[in-house]
């Protein structure tokens, strides 16, 4: 099992209905991965990096190894990430895990072997917030035991740089990543979103991938998050994404007709939401053309509480033919009739609907 990013302690965004129960919701869904080790006899439980989403306090630490302690056929190692890095003080340093606990404390690439299993894992935690050198570039396995996995948690030019060409030619079993929240699979060289590009249930030939986020912490970490499930032989790397996640962020557009009022909008997004999942979180932006008399209320559109932000982007539907006729040789009018011809979908259309917005409502200000 390969997890990351889990982030425990942190306070993600979320709808009114849910703003109070995503912190625990996050444990909750590290214990039901421990349960799920249980019930598959998981050997291994690999996690790379941001357990936890700050330095963790010893109690905190003590109900995660309560969690890992309970698994009977299970080994868990870990690495810090650059969110809960090693710091002076960080009770990570000295803290006594469970036999079946093994945690990477080394600055520089060092092993854990379990040569009942015929494993290696290697793999550094963070002693900063940043490592800029690309560290995981030279970090060749040793050849300690039939199986070698690396542990690494990286991928942008502020937390240890990864080129994809020479992570694939280090040679190890599986390569088990973490810091991108978005679960991916490296194949020819180029990441796969598995969000977008699989579903469920799709086995991968693959020796190098992200888990993403356990759970997603932030708003726009959307679409699917949970776990990654392999089996690694002599004959290769089978891997398997496993959505587990209690919610998803989704960003939803929501299109109105010129017709629709306030309380049509409404029921529209109630629809919208309960069509794809009124257990999901979602940030909502209105488009289209509306009624220029109509002023939706933002404050009166989250029918479920699960509304993170709600974005009016529509703009005014004017029938700019009868406003022509009533203004033939004003400013107004000439403005019309030099762009009323373009497409509803051009820039001029748009730049056509904001001019006649500003001129109507300086003509009443006057």
């Amino acid at each position: 099992m390969h997890i990351a990013d889990v982030h425990l302690g942190a306070k993600p965004d979320a709808g009114s209905a849910y703003s109070a129960k995503r912190e625990k919701e996050i444990w909750n869904s590290l214990a039901r991965v421990t349960e799920i080790c249980n019930e598959e006899k998981a050997e291994v439980l690999l996690i790379a990096g941001d357990l936890f989403h700050r330095q963790p306090l010893l109690r905190e630490l003590k109900e995660v190894n309560s969690l890992f302690e309970r698994m009977a056929d299970t080994q868990v190692v870990l690495t810090a990430g650059n969110h809960d890095y090693l710091k002076r003080d960080s009770y990570y340093r000295t803290f006594e895990w469970a036999q079946n606990v093994h945690m990477i404390l080394s600055e520089e690439l060092s092993c854990v072997e379990l040569p009942e299993l015929s494993l290696a894992v290697y793999g550094m935690s963070y002693y900063a917030r940043e490592i800029r050198e690309g560290r995981y570039d030279t970090a060749l396995p040793e050849g300690r035991q039939r199986y070698e996995i690396l542990l690494a948690h990286g991928g942008d030019e502020r937390h240890i740089p990864i080129q994809k060409e020479r992570l694939s030619v280090l040679g190890y079993d599986y390569v088990a990543l973490g810091h991108i929240h978005k679960p991916q699979i490296l194949a020819d060289n180029r990441w796969n979103l598995m969000e977008t590009q699989s579903k469920a249930g799709t086995v991968y030939e693959s020796r190098i991938a992200y888990s993403g986020a356990l759970e997603p912490i932030d708003k726009n970490d959307t679409g699917r998050h949970g776990y990654i499930q392999g089996d690694l032989t002599g004959t290769g790397c089978r891997i398997e994404f496993i959505p587990c996640a209690l919610r998803e962020y989704i960003h939803l557009p929501v299109m109105v007709q010129k017709k629709m009022t306030g309380h049509g909008l409404k029921e529209c997004i109630r629809d919208r939401i309960k069509e794809l999942g009124m257990q999901n979180i979602y940030r909502v932006t209105v488009k289209g053309f509306r009624d220029p008399d109509i002023l939706f209320d933002l404050n009166d559109m989250d029918p479920y509480g699960n509304i993170t932000d709600l974005t009016d982007e529509t703009k005014p539907a004017y029938d700019f033919a009868r406003l022509l006729g009533q203004n033939k040789g004003d400013l107004l009018g000439r403005f019309i009739e030099s762009l009323m011809d373009y497409d509803e979908d051009s820039v001029e259309y748009l730049a056509l609907c904001e001019g006649v917005q500003a001129l109507m409502e300086t003509r009443r200000g006057l």
